[in-house]
């Protein structure tokens, strides 16, 4: 058994954008399909629990999960070629969508797509309906993607990597797009993205993963900052800025096998501060002030740099 998500845990607040960032292989996505109860087979969750509005998820039938994916969470996957079907119109999948949602007429529901496409910003939407998947750009197919995740009006929207498959300026237009609509939505966003950049534009607070677990917990301001867990402080190094020169630092090794993980925390094959303890003993997830959470046993001893 390959434990993809072991022991992982976050909260996210109502109307905060959330950022879950690690490099592939983490258990992002994992975690994301888990929360739907999609996790593709032979995957399946063993334990723990994904509460919601008080309700725990993991405990419901299937008949009932189908009222709450789409409707109270919607899902944008990495690429939109796979989710949408190439032999039916757009309009007509998203027509589909709402009255799976809604029970009303052709008619109504024609309109609410028009709507959609007209909230996700598509140019001429009356004629984007009477295409297909094919016809459109990559861009515009991941807003024909998010118009559907939006279709039920969701408290909570999943959005897994969302800009993988653009080309820059597309990303920066699809990111400003997610940005606008949380406001003006007041939508709980989770933002699943391995760049470092795109969290410190979207989020607020963020997530760490690293082989299936969480290193570190914070404000996204803090994490920037003064981050706490030497994995944190790797990522940041390895980020480009534009404003200025800066030498990269790559990340020596590679993330663990999760068929046989490392002994003691996950990181220490690939951590400068290694130490016997590091390697014999899995380090807790430890609250350390605020709302701030590490897994690191030196976190208190060491000091790993952050970005200004």
């Amino acid at each position: 058994m390959v434990r993809a998500v072991d022991g992982m845990s976050f909260a996210v607040e109502k109307g905060e954008p959330l950022g879950l960032v690690g490099e592939s292989g983490s258990g992002k996505t994992v975690s994301a399909l888990s929360v739907l109860g999609i996790v593709p087979r032979p995957g399946k969750v063993v334990g723990g629990r994904v509460m919601f509005d008080g309700e725990d998820l993991l405990t419901k039938p299937e008949k009932e999960m189908r009222k709450y994916r789409g409707r109270r969470i919607g899902y944008v996957s990495q690429d939109p070629n796979s989710s949408l079907d190439p032999l039916f119109t757009v309009g007509s999948q998203l027509s589909e969508v709402v009255q799976a949602h809604e029970k009303v007429p052709k008619s109504r529901a024609s309109e609410k797509v028009l709507e959609l496409l007209q909230r996700v910003r598509i140019s001429e939407p009356e004629a984007r309906m009477k295409a297909y998947p094919h016809e459109l750009s990559g861009g515009m197919r991941q807003r024909i993607a998010i118009a559907r995740a939006l279709a039920g009006e969701p408290d909570l929207l999943i959005a897994d990597e969302p800009t993988t498959n653009l080309d820059v300026t597309i990303q920066a237009q699809v990111l400003d797009l997610l940005k606008d609509l949380q406001r003006e939505l007041g939508m709980t966003l989770i933002l699943i993205t391995h760049d470092m950049g795109i969290v410190a534009e979207m989020t607020k607070r963020v997530v760490v993963l690293y082989a299936g677990r969480v290193a570190e917990s914070a404000s996204t301001k803090e994490t920037f900052a003064t981050p706490k867990h030497p994995y944190t402080s790797a990522l940041l190094k390895a980020v480009p800025r534009v404003d200025r020169r800066k030498e990269l630092v790559p990340i020596g090794g590679n993330i663990p096998n999760l068929i046989t993980p490392p002994s003691g925390c996950r990181f220490h094959p690939r951590c400068k501060f290694m130490q016997e303890i590091c390697v014999s003993t899995e380090p807790p997830l430890e609250a350390i002030g605020g709302e701030r959470e590490v897994s690191c046993h030196r976190w208190k001893e060491i000091t790993v740099e952050g970005t200004s």
